[in-house]
């Protein structure tokens, strides 16, 4: 049996055990909304009161209000000259740095480089054993050896857990 059988096995079982639980929603009497008749009447209180909310504060960031769009837009340039940062003038745009990366091939050359250095996710990879090593710890994964058997019951294990 397959890996991707068992795990369909296994999320077949926690479906089916999910569904018991799901069954119980809990005591609707500790609903902080005025309609308790069921968790879709408190929603709808919910939402509606979340509908009827109002309020443009210009003042202060708020979870419970937002900006105008006057105050939005002061915030974007803002946000955009904080970025540019008083860079010169020929290189405060995306174009402008890109045709002065291009004039440079010594620049790219070494970007190119730096790029063949990393781990790729679009094509395979020669990598020794040090880099296979270096490149599992920047990650935070495990080698196959460290995982252990892939062909595990692991739905049996779970109906085990259930005795």
């Amino acid at each position: 049996m397959s890996l991707e059988t068992k795990m369909r096995d296994l999320i077949t079982r926690l479906g089916t055990e999910f569904k018991k639980v799901y069954g119980v929603t809990g005591d609707k009497a500790n609903l902080q909304t005025a309609d308790k008749s069921s968790l879709v009447a408190a929603l709808n209180e919910l939402k509606a009161a979340v509908g009827n909310a109002s309020g443009i504060n210009d003042a202060a960031p708020s979870a419970g209000s937002t900006y105008s769009s006057q105050k939005i837009e002061a915030q974007i340039s803002a946000a955009i000259t904080a970025l540019v940062n008083g860079a010169p003038t020929a290189l405060d745009t995306l174009k402008e740095l890109a045709d002065a990366l291009a004039a440079d091939d010594s620049d790219i050359a070494a970007l190119v480089t730096g790029l063949d250095n990393r781990l790729r996710v679009d094509a395979p990879q020669a990598l020794t054993v040090g880099q296979r090593q270096q490149g599992r710890d920047n990650l935070d994964v495990y080698s196959k050896a460290e995982i252990g058997n892939v062909d595990r019951n692991f739905a049996a294990d779970f109906d085990a857990a259930l005795i």
